[in-house]
C-alpha cells in the first residue's frame, strides 16, 4: 500500500566516508521497514454552527511589570452533532488554530483535546446548496451523530530507522530533520527492537 515504506539508494552512499558499509546498509534496511502504531486518542467532532471572535484592545495599565497592552481575542465555537449542541469559548490559540484551517459555519470538523489539532474533514452535505462557499475540490460529509465528544483511533505509521534516530541522540526529531543521523549504535537498536517484538506481541 501507499504507507508502505521504499528506500532507493545509490553505491557512492554505500561507499561514503561519514559511515561504514554496514552502517549505511543496515539504515537503509530500517528505513524499508515500517511500524503502525494505533493510538487512541479523544476528540470533539461535529458540525460548525457559528464561530464568534471579538478583539478589544487591552490597557496596560494593570498589568504586572507595566508592560503595554495589545489586542485580546476571545471568541465562541457553536458545535453539533445530530443529537446536541454545544457552545465552547475560544482562547487565542484556539482562534488562531480556526484562522489557519479558514474554518466557517458549515464545515464538519475534529478537535484533538489533547493537542488542540484541528482537522477539517469537509462540508455538511446541508450547506451543500451555498454555491458561493465552495469550490470544485470541496468535499460533503454527513453532520456526525451522537456525543460530541468520542474516542477515536489514529494510525502512524513510521519506520525503524526513525525510531532509531529519535532514540539515539539528545536532539533526536532536530537529526532526524536536518538529516544528520551519523553512526547508530547497536544497542540502541537492540532495545528498540525488544521493544517492537513487545508492541506486536500486546496487539
Amino acid at each position: 500500500g501507499e504507507n508502505t515504506p521504499f528506500t532507493t539508494m545509490s553505491g557512492s552512499e554505500v561507499f561514503s566516508l561519514e559511515m561504514s558499509k554496514t552502517e549505511a546498509l543496515t539504515q537503509a534496511m530500517r528505513k524499508s521497514i515500517g511500524v503502525q502504531i494505533l493510538e487512541e486518542t479523544e476528540v470533539m467532532e461535529g458540525e460548525v454552527v457559528e464561530i464568534q471572535i471579538d478583539t478589544s484592545f487591552a490597557s496596560g495599565d494593570n498589568k504586572p511589570g507595566g508592560k503595554k497592552g495589545g489586542m485580546e481575542k476571545t471568541g465562541r465555537l457553536t458545535l453539533c452533532t445530530t443529537d446536541m449542541e454545544t457552545v465552547y469559548d475560544l482562547g487565542t490559540k484556539m482562534i488562531d488554530a480556526l484562522s489557519k484551517e479558514k474554518v466557517t459555519a458549515g464545515d464538519v470538523i475534529t478537535i484533538d483535546k489533547a493537542s488542540g489539532k484541528i482537522t477539517k474533514l469537509g462540508r455538511s452535505f446541508s450547506r451543500s446548496r451555498d454555491y458561493d462557499a465552495m469550490g470544485s475540490q470541496t468535499r460533503f460529509v454527513q453532520c456526525p451523530e451522537g456525543e460530541l465528544q468520542k474516542r477515536k483511533e489514529v494510525v502512524h505509521n513510521v519506520s525503524l530507522h526513525e525510531i532509531d534516530v529519535i532514540n539515539s541522540r539528545q536532539q533526536g526529531f532536530l537529526a532526524l530533520f536536518a538529516g544528520d543521523t551519523g553512526e547508530i549504535k547497536s544497542e540502541v537498536r537492540e532495545q528498540i527492537d525488544a521493544k517492537v517484538v513487545e508492541w506486536k506481541e500486546e496487539g
